[in-house]
């Protein structure tokens, strides 16, 4: 308890933040120097990597998220496994920073989702209490369940981390997560957290990376820069059926997850398709069209209408696939949409850093969720702390 007061009284501290998204790529951690807390946080990047995961481990954590292929014990194994991933990954990004472990004032971690069931429950796995042992670093993880408990959605949870460190007070800016699903944060100019809006707009890469996982017999695992996809045509019978989906015309707030666009849906497209002749070029080219028509169509449908849009800002491993960019570019052809590092941002470590934020704000004793986006009936500390 010393060492948590000790971290508490500091103004500044050194802070790792882990990521673990639906796309399964890897873990991504970063080291962060935060400044102050809340709305006065101030933000410096010091390192970041990604830590692919083993093809075998992808499998498991793959299986355990499918309802026909999981069970309790590989939940279980995979808890622990994860925690070790994870307190590996953070070391070796010291290890490479010439940072020493007992440096680090706090990790932030988001874990593996595992199911989702948004405003009923919802597990994320990694356990904290294993990096808090491997590391010898507080711990802050678990993040979600706080909100469930409290009678939100759980996600997203990023959008208080945007409001304070992507608020402007003249532009009204869309930031546009493109991870394994897509995700928008609406920051009204000059609006206060009450008037942040947040959802997921739809699947993302997920989709598009189990269709090429398919169509290729397991030697791809993404369509590298969208090139294959740029080779083909829309499908419009297959763009219609995926755009019957009853989740693009539900009301925010909502969240979703593998649960509705992971490999049980892909597979059963792809497998039609596919006994139809389409080529995997034009399967591709469809599917890339229809994350970025779903989040076009998600503005039409509930933003614009309520607000003038200034900037689009993408992040996440959607925003380097350049077919995807140009489509969803021609979708939204009267307003600006730039990337991550065209505002100073780097992209890939923007989920990652969120977490490290949230950890913080749990050190300060600050609420650290928005009830106005995922629909709690209040704000709360979301985190449980394992001592190091």
């Amino acid at each position: 308890m010393n060492r948590l007061w000790q971290i508490y009284e500091k103004k500044e501290r050194l802070v790792a933040g882990i990521m673990s998204g639906t796309s399964l790529d890897g873990i991504d951690v970063v080291l962060v120097q935060i400044t102050d807390s809340g709305l006065c946080s101030q933000i410096r990047q010091v390192a970041f990597k990604t830590v692919d995961y083993q093809p075998a481990v992808k499998e498991i954590i793959r299986a355990a998220c499918q309802v026909e292929s999981s069970d309790v014990a590989s939940i279980c194994f995979l808890n622990f496994k994860l925690g070790e991933l994870f307190a590996d990954a953070v070391s070796e990004l010291c290890r490479e920073s010439n940072i020493a472990l007992s440096e680090l004032d706090l990790i932030g971690s988001h874990g593996q989702t595992i199911w989702h069931q948004p405003g009923d429950s919802t597990l994320q796995i990694g356990e904290a209490a294993v990096i808090a042992e491997r590391t010898g670093v507080i711990t802050v993880a678990d993040f979600r369940v706080r909100d469930v408990a409290a009678g939100g959605q759980g996600a997203p949870l990023v959008p208080y981390t945007e409001y304070l460190l992507y608020r402007h007070p003249q532009k009204t800016r869309l930031l546009q997560n493109i991870g394994g699903i897509a995700n928008v944060t609406v920051l009204p100019a000059g609006g206060g957290s009450e008037t942040v809006i947040a959802f997921d707009t739809g699947p993302g890469n997920m989709m598009l990376d189990f269709a090429i996982h398919l169509l290729s017999n397991g030697q791809l695992s993404f369509d590298q820069d969208g090139k294959i996809a740029g080779q083909g045509s829309l499908h419009q019978d297959m763009l219609a059926e995926l755009n019957s989906h009853p989740y693009l015309t539900q009301q925010p707030p909502k969240t979703t997850g593998r649960e509705m666009f992971g490999d049980q849906y892909t597979s059963k497209i792809i497998g039609n398709y596919r006994e139809q002749g389409v080529s995997t070029a034009d399967m591709l080219a469809t599917l890339t069209y229809f994350t970025a028509s779903s989040i076009a169509n998600a503005y039409r449908q509930f933003i614009f209408p309520r607000q003038q849009v200034d900037e689009v800002i993408l992040s996440g491993g959607g925003s380097r696939n350049q077919t995807l960019l140009k489509m969803l570019r021609r979708e939204l052809s009267n307003i600006p949409v730039y990337v991550q590092e065209d505002i100073g941002f780097d992209g890939d470590a923007k989920e990652a850093v969120a977490f490290a934020i949230l950890a913080n704000e749990v050190i300060n004793g600050h609420t650290n969720n928005l009830p106005t986006v995922t629909g709690a009936r209040q704000p709360v500390i979301m985190g449980k702390i394992s001592l190091g």
